[in-house]
């Protein structure tokens, strides 16, 4: 099978888990990953001093991620993007415009109080357009 696996991160350790189960499905798929940052409004910090500077945007979290994951040595080619909106509508939106063949999404926010208010992956799973695929992210 070829084709493309979509997950969406931010700068969370359950995003980081979803984006590792997501390249190692790609993997085993034979298919691309793409990575995808959503956010509501941009926001950034400068770190460093006078000509070290570097600005880091909430926006740079699917590149980041997509850089340290493409170091993995598995062979997977690794796209990334980042778009204005809810993580939900994001994901699916991605997914219909690259034709994905599976969304990947975590598990937070599925246990608990949570569970009960809705997740991202919740909602993906009603309203995406491929398969869908849960990964466990939590450390028990």
């Amino acid at each position: 099978m070829s084709g493309v696996v979509v997950v969406g991160v931010d700068s969370s350790q359950s995003a980081r888990k979803a984006a590792e189960a997501a390249r190692d499905l790609a993997a085993s798929l034979g298919a691309s990953l793409h990575i995808v940052t959503a956010f509501e409004t941009e926001s950034a910090e400068t770190f460093g001093v006078g000509s070290d500077q570097v600005r880091i945007s909430n926006a740079d979290s699917a590149g980041l991620v997509a850089n340290e994951l493409g170091r993995s040595g598995q062979r997977v080619e690794i796209t990334h993007s980042a778009a204005r909106g809810k993580p939900a509508d994001v994901l699916i939106k991605e997914a219909i415009r690259l034709d994905a063949k599976v969304i990947v999404v975590g598990n937070r926010r599925m246990r608990g109080i949570g569970r009960l208010l809705g997740s991202v992956a919740n909602s993906v799973a009603h309203n995406a357009p491929c398969d869908v695929y849960i990964a466990n992210t939590y450390d028990d």
